[in-house]
């Protein structure tokens, strides 16, 4: 276990490593000066060579690297070109907001996604299974921004039950989370009953109900558990993701989360803030990864060997 352990947290080192290079390099290739961004149209040609020589800019794009990688292994994410605020800052501030989103977005993907997918299987060729693969479909092609506009509508605009701006008190968590949620819900539902419909075909379910267990704890104890492993993998996955920053819902719900973050960032040409967002959120999805791995090494022990 301990060998797994470690190959995996290798890996995970190796995609934090790619991942800080390939936002190095991508963010240099965007069209555009920074130094013209933030100096304004206004500015004369020196005032930008001078803004420039002030950030670094002038300096080879290899010498920028090094000098970004060792500020990176010292913990430094460098400061905002805009204020001059630590990005570290600026990101311990937006990036509960996306956490506590994903969180609640999960929570309701889960709840709603795995009964619905159990039943399905359980329940395989009867009308609520095809009730419940027809909601999966409407789920997994809604696009999120649609979806989000209905739940405005209906449950803002006209039943005033929930707030849809910004970030205010638990009543405010309801609709993106939903809206993230749905989605993701859908894919678990799926992906249960496939798994599921497998496992129930297996003979050792078929032993168990021939020695008279009761129909819940075949399900739930046997065959659910050896079912887990592909749901663990969307789960973990989609929370990663989740985790990555919702940009279109946390546009259209005003959410402060680190998403929006760099799209304003990308926006005003702000390199710093992108790149250590990116980073960020690099690390938050591998480090779901990795748990995820874990967790496989715990529900299958045949995945550690």
């Amino acid at each position: 276990m301990i060998r797994y352990i470690l190959q995996k947290i290798s890996f995970t080192l190796l995609v934090l490593v790619g991942a800080a290079t390939c936002a190095f390099l991508l963010l240099h290739a965007i069209p555009g000066d920074p130094a013209q961004a933030l100096a304004g149209p206004q500015a004369t040609l020196e005032d930008v060579q001078n803004l420039r020589r002030a950030l670094q800019l002038d300096r080879p794009l290899p010498e920028q690297y090094v000098r970004y990688m060792g500020s990176l292994l010292r913990g430094d994410l460098g400061r905002s070109y805009r204020n001059g605020k630590p990005v570290s800052e600026l990101i311990a501030k937006a990036w509960p907001a996306t956490a506590k989103l994903s969180l609640t977005s999960m929570l309701v993907a889960v709840v709603l996604g795995v009964p619905l997918g159990i039943y399905a299987a359980v329940r395989r060729g009867s009308p609520g299974d095809t009730a419940a693969m027809i909601l999966s479909f409407l789920g997994v092609s809604m696009p999120s921004f649609w979806l989000a506009l209905l739940l405005i509508i209906q449950f803002s605009v006209v039943l005033k039950w929930f707030p849809f701006y910004g970030m205010k008190g638990a009543a405010s968590y309801v609709l993106p989370s939903l809206t993230l949620g749905l989605g993701i819900a859908a894919n678990i539902a799926r992906l249960t009953r496939t798994s599921m419909l497998e496992i129930l075909g297996q003979d050792y379910v078929r032993t168990a109900r021939g020695k008279g267990l009761g129909r819940p704890r075949v399900i739930w104890v046997h065959a659910l558990r050896n079912a887990a492993v592909p749901v663990v993998t969307i789960i973990g996955l989609q929370f990663g993701i989740l985790l990555g920053g919702q940009v279109v819902t946390e546009t259209v719900f005003s959410w402060p989360g680190i998403g929006r973050m760099i799209v304003g960032a990308l926006i005003a040409r702000d390199l710093q803030i992108v790149q250590g967002g990116i980073l960020v959120l690099a690390f938050s999805f591998a480090a779901v990864n990795l748990v995820t791995d874990l967790i496989y090494g715990l529900i299958d022990p045949r995945i550690r060997c």
